[in-house]
């Protein structure tokens, strides 16, 4: 599968604003942690960074959006998602993206 055909189907499974936003700070906690570790050299802690990465997001699908993560069947694409949702968001142009999809937010 292609990214360009995993992504309409990827945004669909996030369209609670709640979700993104966990999707949104375990990325960015997960990305400033493995920074850090590279700074630091204090690798015994590398373990969370997929913890941090997949607590906030399978938290936002089990307990927000109610549905089963896309990592379990593609794993590379969702973590491409992950970070082009972040961008998304962090520049303002992620319900944009939802519209331009046709997916309407969950209320």
């Amino acid at each position: 599968m292609t990214f360009g055909r995993f992504w309409p189907a990827y945004v669909a499974e996030h369209r609670s604003r709640l979700n993104r936003r966990l999707h949104l700070m375990g990325t960015i906690l997960y990305l400033a942690l493995l920074a850090t570790l590279i700074l630091t050299h204090h690798w015994i802690w590398i373990w969370a960074v997929p913890v941090i990465a997949y607590g906030f997001a399978w938290a936002g699908h089990f307990l927000v959006e109610k549905n089963r993560p896309a990592t379990f069947k593609h794993p590379w694409l969702s973590l491409i998602g992950d970070h082009k949702m972040a961008v998304l968001m962090l520049v303002g142009r992620m319900d944009a993206e939802m519209a331009r999809l046709a997916i309407p937010p969950k209320p």
